[in-house]
């Protein structure tokens, strides 16, 4: 029987039988009683416990953390937008709303509206692509990774 002294409370403890057999198993190697180990157990974990719960970020951290994910959003939906605006004016899109239009349309008659249409939709796609892909140097298109080289000899 355990040494008790005058000065201790019982305390009962419902565990399932795995539990149980885990914590003999460990009280065991350990050379303890289950109830020793229980009992370190609790100490020891009531030491690395702490009640009270620190927030990971303030207020104010989670604000500028929603700011930079709004703005995020928005680049992200502007950036589709513009994707959208291009393909819409694309040769194939252009294509298409011309028969929509025009039903029946011989393939000649289709070839002369691109035709016609190439320098605005030329224009448009340029436009676009200034600062992403191309970039202009005295009124001539040049690849981007090709412009620093060009600047450097004009």
């Amino acid at each position: 029987m355990p040494d008790i002294a005058n000065d201790t409370d019982m305390v009962t403890v419902y565990a399932k039988e795995d539990q149980h057999d885990r914590w003999k198993a460990r009280a065991d190697e350990l050379d303890m009683t289950v109830s020793g180990y229980v009992k370190a157990m609790v100490e020891a974990g009531m030491k690395k416990f702490d009640a009270s719960v620190e927030p990971d970020a303030t207020n104010q951290e989670l604000r500028e953390q929603r700011d930079d994910l709004k703005e995020e959003l928005d680049n992200a939906r502007d950036r589709i937008s513009k994707l959208e605006d291009r393909l819409y004016h694309s040769d194939s899109a252009e294509l298409e709303r011309f028969v929509a239009d025009n039903p029946g349309a011989s393939f000649d008659r289709i070839t002369d509206h691109l035709k016609e249409t190439v320098p605005r939709r030329a224009n448009e796609h340029l436009t676009a692509m200034e600062g992403e892909s191309v970039e202009v140097i005295n009124d001539a298109y040049f690849p981007r990774d090709d412009a620093e080289e060009i600047e450097q000899e004009v």
